[in-house]
């Protein structure tokens, strides 16, 4: 490493004065703002107890709540007292399948299930052997009706609870064993959600895509009173475990709240700006009237709009609509008051010139040099209103944010919720297209 001689670094110094021979308070003031923001992020994390908060976290149910939302798992279970094992979709009791999966097999007395990349589980007797994938070994459960669970030998695995009541059994993300005094039940996950199409009880469930084309253009009706497309149309509009009637019904309710409530808030907002505006009204008083009256409307957030008029008006969307076009009128009504008070006087004052009236003045001298961002703010607002239309529906205006709240509480719904939150990105994304379109278009027609 090359040292540089003291006569040099002398020389920079006084060639650089307050660079190199920097005052000591000087040195310390970046130590000192590092150690400042240092204390505060230890002082925030011991404030919220942030470590306390992470250690409490159940990461394996975020992994099945993760899991649920793109895949869906049958349910073989057997009561103990009964000789049969049940098959259904997630547990549902109106969900049997008529029809044992091809991954289970009952030979004799014992009956053998497999788990896929889980291993296999087989019962024999009042004896249950689950074989992780590629292992001889089995961890062996004794069990019986009104009997404790027990594993016969060995150490339980990290993966293996056993209690006074049950042996869970969880090997894979993918598979759940599970052994109580009065039952066995067998979760194998697969990828996909099932009966998206059409439920469990459609005549079309379980049909291909080319059979299902084939009906829609078959003459041979399955239902007497329609066409087989009108069919096909029915049963997946009507599908009783997606909804998808319903959800785009709401999702529709979701957007009319977020266009109205916007569009309402901008025609309200523009006559106002103009009153605001300090080159537009000379009148102080009412200006300062006025753009109090925005701080009020645009001061409280949505939310708490929503809340203050589902009181007043109840549920349902119009609640979020009034919220909507009341927090946006102030928050427009600023933003284009700016706009109009930035405008280039010289335009305006060229249409006087003219002999135009004031009105005329200001139709043909400022408003179309307020019209781009007009526009623009518009637009943006609507786009963004439909993703708060979502949160203010799920507080009780209805639409696909009550929706998307119902399925998150069941805790068992994942895959509808991951339907309706993907519904609406893609909805977020056609109004980001649509809106930068219109706004196009529209900038342009006016140039």
């Amino acid at each position: 490493m090359t040292k540089i001689p003291s006569s040099d670094i002398d020389a920079l110094a006084a060639r650089h004065p307050g660079v190199i021979d920097r005052p000591l308070r000087q040195r310390f003031v970046p130590i000192a703002v590092a150690l400042v923001v240092l204390a505060y992020v230890i002082g925030s994390l011991a404030s919220f107890d942030v470590l306390r908060v992470l250690a409490g976290t159940r990461t394996d149910l975020v992994n099945l709540f993760f899991l649920d939302s793109y895949a869906h798992k049958i349910h073989v279970v057997r009561q103990l007292d009964k000789p049969d094992f049940v098959f259904s979709l997630e547990g549902s009791r109106f969900a049997i399948y008529d029809e044992q999966p091809s991954w289970f097999a009952v030979t004799g007395e014992e009956t053998d299930i497999d788990l896929g990349s889980a291993g296999r589980v087989h019962i024999k007797g009042d004896v249950l052997e689950y074989y992780p994938l590629h292992e001889e070994a089995a961890y062996r459960i004794k069990f019986g009706p009104g009997l404790v669970p027990q594993l016969i030998e060995g150490q339980a695995p990290e993966w293996m609870r056993a209690s006074d009541i049950q042996i869970d059994m969880r090997p894979s993300l993918f598979a759940r064993i599970w052994i109580t005094k009065s039952k066995i039940e067998i979760h194998r996950y697969f990828i996909g959600w099932e009966n998206f199409w059409f439920d469990f009880e459609s005549p079309l469930n379980g049909k291909t895509f080319s059979e299902i084309s084939a009906l829609a253009v078959s003459a041979d009706r399955l239902d007497p009173s329609m066409a087989n497309w009108q069919l096909i149309l029915s049963e997946f509009w009507n599908n009783q475990e997606w909804q998808h009637g319903e959800v785009y019904y709401a999702l529709l309710q979701t957007i009319i709240m977020a266009l109205v409530g916007t569009l309402v808030a901008g025609i309200l907002a523009l006559p106002l700006a103009f009153a605001a505006a300090a080159n537009i009204n000379p009148v102080a008083a009412a200006r300062f009237g006025i753009r109090r009256i925005f701080d009020v409307l645009r001061g409280l957030d949505t939310l708490i709009w929503s809340l203050i008029f589902i009181r007043a008006f109840g549920l349902g969307p119009l609640s979020g609509i009034f919220a909507i076009f009341t927090t946006d009128t102030g928050a427009l009504g600023k933003l284009f008051s700016e706009a109009i008070e930035n405008a280039d006087r010289k335009q305006a004052e060229g249409i006087q010139a003219t002999g135009a009236s004031p009105v005329q003045k200001y139709r043909f001298g400022v408003f179309p040099q307020i019209l781009p961002v007009f526009i623009s703010q518009l637009l943006y607002f609507m786009e963004s209103n439909t993703r708060s239309a979502t949160v203010i529906g799920a507080l009780g205006a209805g639409g696909i944010g009550l929706k998307l709240l119902e399925t998150m509480r069941t805790r068992q719904d994942w895959e509808n919720t991951a339907y309706i939150i993907a519904l609406i990105i893609l909805v977020v994304i056609a109004m980001d297209n649509m809106s930068g379109w219109l706004r196009r278009k529209l900038i342009e027609g006016a140039n």
